[in-house]
């Protein structure tokens, strides 16, 4: 039985904050974390959880975290790799430094945040691990090529760390939402939307709470046989 304790990277707002509610509901300690101070407690409505300052791409600041955590017995069971940016740019026009934080905030920070606590979970011979990528990962995106790169790398750590330490009894599976409700959709034309529904057989965006619903059911023993997947959660948007 995992010990109900959560780390989500990038919880201050949409998916990842409605995973933080999620997790609530269902009984964990919540460690949310993002770049700039945010009051986790007030949004939730609970003081079961603990808030971090934290820059996923520098480890120092996360060997800091992880002494912290451990020094408050806290260190989790389940950890979710949310945290991600994007800096849109045509391939021809897009600046090193636009693919290299893209890479590094995306991609590099679940090996840095996954390497940090996996070791607890290894002694503990239990763990969830769960990654959220995006659906352009399995589509690709004209403008996109660092947001897809990063978040197509996830599936190869997804399922190749999924086989290092199934054994441990530690799952490892991401989530590639489609289009979900959020600030950018919000910010669409109705010409655009229609444009972008055209191609969801489900002919509607996704909610936040639909990821939410479905990592925590994967952080479940119900979900103890499921390692190295990549499932979708699209409304039927990418079909393999």
């Amino acid at each position: 039985m995992l010990n109900k304790t959560v780390f989500i990277t990038g919880s201050s707002r949409g998916i990842g904050l409605s995973m933080a509610k999620a997790f609530l509901e269902d009984g964990y300690f919540v460690i949310g974390t993002s770049r700039s101070e945010f009051d986790l407690e007030t949004a939730l409505g609970s003081k079961n959880c603990l808030h971090m300052v934290l820059d996923v791409t520098d480890r120092d600041a996360i060997k800091h975290a992880l002494e912290l955590l451990n020094a408050r017995s806290l260190l989790p069971s389940v950890v979710v790799n949310n945290a991600g940016i994007t800096k849109d740019q045509l391939f021809l026009r897009m600046k090193d430094d636009d693919w290299d934080q893209v890479l590094n905030t995306n991609l590099t920070s679940v090996f840095n945040i996954t390497k940090t606590f996996i070791k607890s979970m290894v002694k503990a011979r239990e763990g969830r691990v769960i990654n959220i990528s995006s659906v352009a990962a399995l589509m690709g995106n004209p403008g996109q090529v660092n947001y897809s790169a990063s978040k197509s790398g996830i599936g190869g750590f997804t399922r190749s760390l999924a086989k290092e330490v199934a054994s441990r009894n530690i799952t490892v599976n991401s989530i590639t939402p489609g289009f979900i409700e959020s600030d950018m959709t919000d910010a669409l034309t109705e010409v655009q939307k229609s444009q972008i529904l055209s191609g969801i057989p489900s002919q509607k965006f996704g909610e936040p709470k639909n990821i939410a619903d479905l990592a925590v059911f994967l952080a479940s023993d119900k979900a103890h046989y499921i390692t190295g997947q990549t499932i979708s959660v699209d409304g039927g948007l990418y079909m393999s």
